[in-house]
């Protein structure tokens, strides 16, 4: 097992953080916020220009045909920049659909579309702790209901919803949001991360014809958003972490800068450690969903395992680094000039999209246990 990056895959890291750092700096999540807009479409589109969001697409779809790896170093740049994209929702949730339940010539139609910059959206219950909704109803053609709650859902060119069909088992289809389709905007703690309401009357739409089962789909689903996700919680505790250490020697208290003071020292170790740790357990995620994608195997504990362990230790750390970033900065850390809400907004939002850390924390146990037992059977055998 490799236990980092290779030379290719570190000389990507630093041309998108080079990209990412001159185009998508912190003021234009702001302008995302004050404005009102859907995500930040300049760096949406250099990102496409770039090649960052079809590196994990087939290359006879537009893409470049590259592992997972490359787009866990894309995740983690564009979380150091509280980067206002829709990553999550088009490269994280969508394409990892499409790859694991669309054939073929289904693929080429659709993530065709998102190497030439299309965005999409998820309408899915990925959060399994939260009450489930009514599922729209497909028809074999078309689909009519409502997606209450949907990430990026205002600037999607098409979904993946898990809807309903005539005999009541669920079944997942794509389907245009066109004019059959009625956005409504909704309001966020993160407006950098909007969400809307989407109303589907009479839709065209088209099953997922890869004869997948829908839930195990739907799982597959879940645990590789996590580990992308993570790699983005993974960047923006590093950030955090870099700006309370940056303000810290520069902020001066009784003559002293307020890093020499004990009490701040050990704040921005204990931030210093969760990172080093949530790093670990993202980068054996890294492997484990390279692994998975390689294989295609179904229900690889590996998998559940490692999406389990990266997301619990991701969301400590930028839960942590979020509020410790605050609480260093003092009482100039709480005003709208700091970007210190901007770290903490997003750490929440991300630690509660996909299921919260508790969630996860049961995942891990339980794939621990199962493993465990199959050990122990073994050795008997």
């Amino acid at each position: 097992m490799n236990f980092d990056f290779s030379e290719d895959q570190h000389a990507l890291r630093e041309q998108v953080r080079k990209f990412m750092v001159g185009k998508s700096p912190v003021s234009a999540a702001r302008q995302v916020m004050d404005q009102g807009l859907s995500h930040a479409q300049a760096v949406w589109d250099g990102l496409q220009t770039i090649g960052a969001t079809a590196l994990m697409l087939p290359e006879d779809c537009g893409g470049a045909g590259l592992d997972a790896l490359e787009l866990c170093v894309v995740a983690e740049e564009a979380g150091r920049q509280l980067a206002a994209v829709p990553l999550a929702s088009t490269l994280y949730c969508v394409t990892q659909s499409l790859l694991l339940g669309a054939s073929p010539a289904m693929q080429k139609t659709w993530l065709s579309r998102i190497a030439q910059g299309e965005i999409a959206c998820m309408g899915a219950p990925l959060d399994p702790q939260s009450r489930a909704p009514s599922l729209p109803r497909f028809d074999g053609h078309s689909l009519t209901g409502t997606l209450p709650l949907v990430a990026d859902g205002g600037s999607a060119a098409f979904a993946v919803v898990l809807a309903c069909a005539h005999d009541g088992t669920p079944v997942w289809v794509v389907a245009d949001l066109g004019p059959q389709v009625q956005r409504s905007a909704l309001h966020t703690l993160d407006p950098s991360k909007p969400y809307c309401r989407l109303e589907f009357a009479q839709a065209p739409a088209y099953a997922l014809d890869a004869g997948v089962h829908w839930e195990s789909l739907l799982v597959r689903v879940r645990q590789r958003a996590a580990i992308l996700l993570a790699f983005e919680q993974l960047g923006g505790a590093d950030a955090a972490l870099e700006m309370a250490a940056h303000y810290a020697r520069e902020r001066k208290a009784f003559g002293r800068a307020i890093g020499s003071y004990q009490g701040i020292k050990h704040k921005l170790a204990d931030m210093y450690t969760a990172n080093q740790l949530a790093r670990v357990h993202c980068y054996y995620g890294a492997w484990a969903l390279d692994a998975d994608a390689r294989s295609g195997a179904d229900g690889d504990s590996a998998l559940g395992i490692a999406a389990a362990a990266a997301r619990v230790s991701a969301t400590q750390a930028y839960s942590l680094a979020a509020q410790e970033n605050l609480q260093t900065h003092g009482g100039m850390g709480y005003t709208w000039d700091s970007d210190c809400h901007l770290h903490y907004r997003r750490a929440r939002h991300h630690a509660l999209i996909l299921g919260s850390v508790h969630h996860w924390r049961e995942q891990l146990s339980s794939h621990l246990c199962t493993q465990f037992r199959s050990d122990a059977t073994q050795r008997k055998d």
